[in-house]
């Protein structure tokens, strides 16, 4: 078991550090970790965010934990070379084109959640998000118009095969769950929805066992602080997927909670919390790791097929928190490397 060590900019070397010791705690046999640059930290090495030593590192590992990227320092580069197309460009690269994120309050953060405790506690869903499409890999561009006027553009495109094998992601997560599936989209105004609406239909007709609803991606941002507990799984594409996970965090209690899993054809993987680098509190000690400790828990759930270690390190996670461990985003005094200890103690 071959882990790319990733950890990126900002909080991410920090909130990593405590996953990779959570999982050498579980002392899993013949588990190794290679770490790489990537990012504003591989920008400042080697002139580019993802150097080519980094993917090849990311190809031959079995799995890839990934902490952030996103660097000030970085902000007035060429697009090419900011750090966040160092995770656009694992995403291509490797094809991870489903992007798992579950969000489920801890009952113990009730409190937390922007959402009222009677609302909030409902909360038990997974967006699926696809990865390889849609206006981030679209054509873009600067271009004037034929008045004068600067022009930005980009592309928001899907091609049926793109559709039908992220709605497959969904049909399939939802079995695994409780049988309802949401397909979010825009078809009222968007051709690149409509679709992806009519995609969508044509394979549920291959999951008769599935409840197959549709929902325009304004009524489900309303939805998800009204009443989230009417979803199960949520399918979409990336720029939506994007937004409503990250407001699925805030109703779960913290952006610092959420983990995530983006996953290959065949189940390998990158695993990152959702959350970003956050400069302003890098080198600190602030970050919640728990995003983080919960993404190596998918990790070994997802690629590698341990259920057990999985469920050992999401129960520490629970253990902590129902003995008040809390840090800075969830109301509490803890420094990072304080929270890892806590999951640690429970593990």
């Amino acid at each position: 078991m071959h882990v790319a060590i990733l950890a990126g900019d900002g909080v991410g070397p920090e909130v990593v550090a405590e996953a990779r010791r959570v999982l050498e705690a579980l002392h899993l046999p013949q588990m190794q970790f290679e770490d790489g640059l990537v990012g504003g930290a591989a920008y400042k090495v080697s002139g580019h965010p993802l150097p080519e030593e980094t993917l090849q590192l990311a190809r031959r590992a079995d799995a890839i934990l990934f902490g952030a990227v996103g660097d000030p320092d970085c902000d007035n580069l060429e697009r090419h070379l900011r750090p966040e197309q160092a995770i656009l460009g694992l995403r291509s690269a490797l094809k991870l084109f489903a992007n798992l994120r579950p969000a489920k309050l801890f009952p113990e953060l009730a409190d937390a959640s922007a959402l009222r405790p009677e609302i909030a506690k409902e909360i038990d869903l997974v967006i699926i998000r696809e990865l390889n499409g849609d206006v981030y890999f679209g054509e873009k561009g600067f271009r004037t118009t034929t008045d004068g006027y600067r022009q930005g553009y980009d592309v928001m495109s899907y091609d049926e095969q793109e559709v039908r094998r992220i709605a497959r992601v969904g049909f399939e997560t939802a079995r695994a769950r409780d049988g309802r599936l949401c397909s979010v989209d825009k078809a009222n105004v968007l051709e690149t929805s409509q679709l992806w609406r009519d995609v969508v239909i044509e394979t549920a007709k291959d999951y008769p066992d599935i409840s197959l609803s549709h929902m325009y991606v304004d009524n489900a941002a309303m939805q998800l602080v009204r009443n989230p507990g009417q979803f199960d799984v949520i399918v979409t594409g990336n720029l939506f997927g994007d937004i409503l996970s990250d407001q699925a965090s805030m109703c779960a209690g913290s952006i610092g909670m959420l983990p995530s899993a983006s996953l290959d054809a065949a189940q390998k993987g990158l695993y990152e919390p959702i959350h970003g680098s956050a400069p302003d509190i890098a080198g600190q000690g602030k970050a919640n790791p728990l995003a983080t400790i919960l993404s190596a828990a998918m990790m070994l759930r997802y690629s590698f097929g341990l259920g057990e270690p999985a469920d050992r390190i999401e129960r520490a996670v629970a253990q902590a928190l129902a003995k008040g461990a809390r840090t800075a985003d969830l109301g509490g005094a803890l420094s990072t490397s304080q929270m890892g200890d806590a999951v640690l103690a429970a593990l």
